[in-house]
């Protein structure tokens, strides 16, 4: 097997090893061509923990005056994108910015950066920090849509259109309240949200490899220069944990589940067979044979991508399932799937929301599709307020029904004398049961399809935006 050529004493575990690796695996094991997105995040890290340092006496100010500047330098290279990475030296983030550092302001001050702590603890701060600040980005993607959500229901709230259920015309309600039924839902995902950034916001720095820190570290104020909510309390649950990162992938995932089912309804609604929506072009694509083509390419993007977060999840929580306690390298395979989904999750918020804010709506496609059918509970309602018990009236109802299917008449177009053939009880006023509108009107409980239940409903959802 061909060694490499790297030095041993370059790597920060390097003293310990005498022989070369395999050039694979020296590729296998870094993580730079990914993780140097932490670059930021890794050089505040590691300001605070060095200003630590300096207050417990093991720099000197002055020393820490200069690792903080050579630190800003390098901080400057990746904002330029002038930093150069050394292929088969900087293995990861952490390796390239002490490596620079020490190119800037020697070796022999750089070197005392790393004093008392691991890189165990140093990754985890970068992720959570870095993690922290993605999701608040997304809490305020996701805000942005349900504002354009609520403004929608309540603009468009005397539109009428077919309720389903198994696919099947179901009830009238109002196209606000399909709105709000998903609406609702992503506010939910919004709380949990929240609360999954307070429990990403949580200091490791001081937790060392495993054991703690020897020299008296002051956590707090690191805690408190990192921006953190509070400390994590044991350190050997500290540097082992990406509970932090399951969590994040697990809420993605019911959150692009919600977001693939919305993007299915519409996607169906978009279609000629139904038009009651249709996407403006800069969501949709047209097909390479086909001129008349517009497809809902940016919902079926929405739907599919639900799959790619699931299976961020998936895989990452078996590859933590038989870890034993601590690190294990096995954890850097937390760091792709993270990058990969707060990507996918927040591009997609951004999509769902453009799609949501240029389609435009067919009302009369929406009320052409409503059926006398539909109508039929409405009917055993009647009787209902008649004195007569549900269980009978449903059976009534469904008399009207077949009555209307063997003559072939509409059945609120059944005259007056069929209807009481069927049963005595209905009255004149039973043609007032066949009006969509009135229909909605009398679904006026909390949570129904009525235009107040309905505007309810947004003053719920815009409070739970905060």
């Amino acid at each position: 097997m061909a060694s490499s050529s790297k030095p041993e004493g370059s790597m920060l575990w390097g003293g310990r090893f005498t022989g070369g690796l395999d050039p694979l695996m020296v590729k296998y094991n870094e993580s730079i061509y990914f993780d140097r997105v932490l670059y930021k995040q890794d050089i505040l890290g590691s300001i605070a923990f060095a200003r630590a340092n300096a207050k417990a006496g093991i720099i000197t100010q002055d020393e820490f005056q200069q690792i903080e500047r050579g630190l800003r330098e390098v901080e400057k290279e990746w904002q330029a994108g002038t930093f150069t990475i050394v292929p088969g030296v900087d293995e990861d983030i952490h390796t390239a910015n002490e490596r620079r550092l020490g190119e800037i302001i020697g070796k022999q001050v750089a070197g005392k950066l790393h004093t008392g702590r691991s890189r165990n603890e140093q990754v985890v701060c970068d992720m959570r920090m870095w993690l922290r600040d993605e999701l608040r980005q997304i809490e305020s993607h996701l805000v942005a849509f349900l504002r354009v959500l609520a403004a929608r229901a309540e603009q468009e709230i005397d539109l009428v259109m077919p309720g389903y259920t198994h696919l099947q015309r179901a009830q009238p309600i109002r196209w606000s309240h399909w709105l709000l039924s998903y609406g609702l839902a992503f506010a939910a995902d919004l709380e949990r949200l929240r609360e999954v950034i307070s429990r990403v916001n949580r200091n490791p720095l001081g937790c060392g490899a495993l054991a703690g820190n020897p020299f008296g570290l002051d956590r707090d104020m690191i805690t408190k220069e990192l921006g953190f909510d509070g400390l994590l309390w044991n350190s050997m649950g500290g540097v082992a944990d990406r509970d932090f990162v399951t969590e994040t992938l697990q809420w993605g995932s019911m959150l692009m589940q919600h977001v693939s089912r919305w993007a299915e309804d519409l996607i169906i609604y978009s279609t000629a067979e139904f038009g009651f929506v249709r996407l403006a072009d800069a969501y949709s694509t047209g097909s390479s044979l086909m001129p008349q083509k517009k497809n809902p390419d940016s919902l079926e993007l929405l739907r599919g991508k639900s799959g790619r977060a699931f299976g961020h999840m998936a895989g990452f929580m078996m590859t933590q399932k038989g870890l034993p306690s601590t690190y294990n390298k096995d954890l850097q395979e937390s760091v792709e799937p993270m990058l990969d989904h707060v990507k996918t999750v927040s591009d997609s918020i951004q999509i769902a929301n453009g799609v949501l804010a240029t389609l435009t709506t067919n009302a009369e496609k929406m009320r052409a599709a409503l059926d006398p059918f539909m109508l039929a509970t409405d009917v055993a309602d009647y009787l209902v307020r008649k004195g007569v018990p549900f269980r009978e009236t449903h059976h009534i109802s469904g008399r009207c029904v077949a009555k209307s299917e063997e003559t072939g008449i509409p059945m609120n177009e059944l005259s007056y004398e069929q209807m009481k053939a069927i049963d005595p009880r209905f009255e004149e006023d039973i043609s007032e049961a066949f009006n969509y509108d009135t229909s909605v009107e009398r679904r006026s409980a909390k949570g129904g399809t009525s235009k107040s239940s309905v505007m309810e409903q947004i003053k719920v959802l815009e409070e739970m935006l905060g």
